[in-house]
């Protein structure tokens, strides 16, 4: 469907821009909770959950970088699933998506009002929802620079925990357990948890009708910013592995400050507790981009109310979607529980990259830019751990895909043939 240039994003994103936005949807709330679940279900061995995350997440970023090359306008995985493997499965990629996304923002919402002060989570949580809605309301270039100062700020409070886990007088490789609490099927449980705080990187290729000269732009700037989020988890994690070992990790809900609190620089838990609510809102705000434009994309083609597909005269952004978006999550955070909206998220998160593997596998010889082993290795894994993910988020995450996919076969009548 062709756009008329009113209706079209403002492209302003740079290979800089793109890489920080990519580092600022990864590094959020998860690095700051995911490890003690993940330690309960592996202990130490979660650092070999987390280079299976890793593989899945560089499978699903290379897949994820060569398509967005080839489709670069909004939508990620919902438009290369739509032209590589048909009208519904493009439908279920974005219905995942949205779905997915709406519950993570949820759990991100709520982890930073637990942060800031925990009586008052959900007013906190809602407040954070807006605050970020409004900033993307705004235009993309302001949400690059405030995800700069976000991404500066937790790279200090991660900082802050791996000095003060390693210099504070506590680590010692005597909290380094060899046991497997949960077997190897727990290792792969923590692979699944730890790959929520990957989950994020993708969030460029949403973007992709944002960004400069996006065939160069997106392929170079997804596995950079993977690639460094890669080693910044690994040494947090050996870090509070040392300090407090996996026993303490699992027991806590919030394990870095707990590591930091063991030591002798206690007195900087709550730099760690700052940057965590600071992390909260990077994730808040890069997803709430990322939602919207999936959403701007599938109004596009009826496939959402039309009214959706709005795009703000003067700020360029998609600011129906935005504003919907906000409103629908601020409702979730009202009820929601913050394990539930991780794993059903995680699983419906975990459905839209397996879909994005499937579309690269399409992709031909001219076409592909990393080899199809890696595509079809994405896939598997990505179907391993969203079945490794508690049965209650599997169970729901299977209703609601499939309630979406109803829906859609019983309107698919009613979709003007142009929409497409």
């Amino acid at each position: 469907m062709s756009k008329r240039p009113s209706e079209e994003l403002a492209r302003k994103l740079t290979v800089t821009d793109a890489v920080i936005i990519g580092m600022g949807a990864m590094i959020g709330a998860g690095v700051f909770a995911a490890p003690g679940p993940a330690a309960a279900a592996a202990g130490t061995w979660l650092l070999a959950g987390l280079a299976i995350a890793s593989v899945v997440a560089y499978a699903n970023a290379t897949s994820s970088a060569q398509l967005a090359a080839l489709y670069p306008e909004a939508g990620g995985t919902y438009v290369y699933a739509r032209e590589r493997l048909g009208d519904y499965w493009g439908f279920l990629a974005g219905w995942a998506f949205v779905v997915g996304k709406t519950a993570s923002l949820a759990a991100m919402a709520l982890t930073f009002g637990s942060y800031v002060a925990e009586d008052l989570a959900r007013p906190l949580g809602i407040c954070a929802v807006v605050a970020m809605a409004v900033v993307n309301y705004f235009g993309v270039e302001k949400t690059a620079r405030l995800t700069r100062i976000i991404v500066a700020l937790i790279l200090a409070a991660l900082a802050v925990v791996v000095s003060a886990s390693l210099l504070g007088g506590q680590a010692t490789a005597a909290n380094l357990s060899g046991e497997l609490p949960g077997g190897v099927w727990g290792v792969f449980q923590s692979a699944g948890l730890l790959f929520f705080a990957f989950a994020g990187y993708a969030r460029l290729a949403t973007l992709g009708e944002e960004v400069q000269d996006p065939r160069v732009t997106i392929p170079r700037a997804i596995p950079i910013a993977l690639g460094i989020v890669v080693v910044i988890y690994a040494v947090v994690l050996v870090a509070v592995l040392l300090a407090v070992g996996p026993e303490s990790m699992a027991s806590s809900p919030a394990p870095l400050a707990t590591a930091v609190g063991a030591g002798e620089w206690a007195a900087l838990v709550p730099v760690v507790r700052v940057g965590a609510a600071i992390a909260a809102a990077g994730v808040l705000l890069s997803l709430l981009a990322g939602i919207s434009r999936t959403v701007l994309s599938m109004a596009r083609r009826r496939e959402l109310p039309g009214f959706l597909a709005a795009v703000h005269p003067k700020h360029r952004t998609p600011y129906r979607a935005e504003a919907t978006a906000a409103i629908l999550v601020s409702a979730v955070v009202l009820v929601a529980d913050l394990r539930g909206a991780i794993g059903f998220s995680s699983f419906a998160v975990l459905t839209y990259y397996a879909l994005a593997n499937a579309s690269a596998w399409r992709l031909t010889g001219e076409e592909r830019r990393w080899p199809r082993w890696l595509a079809t290795l994405g896939v598997a894994l990505c179907v391993l751990l969203a079945f490794t993910l508690p049965m209650v988020a599997v169970i729901g995450g299977i209703i609601l895909l499939t309630t979406g996919s109803v829906g859609w076969l019983a309107t698919r009548r009613q979709r003007l043939p142009e929409s497409r």
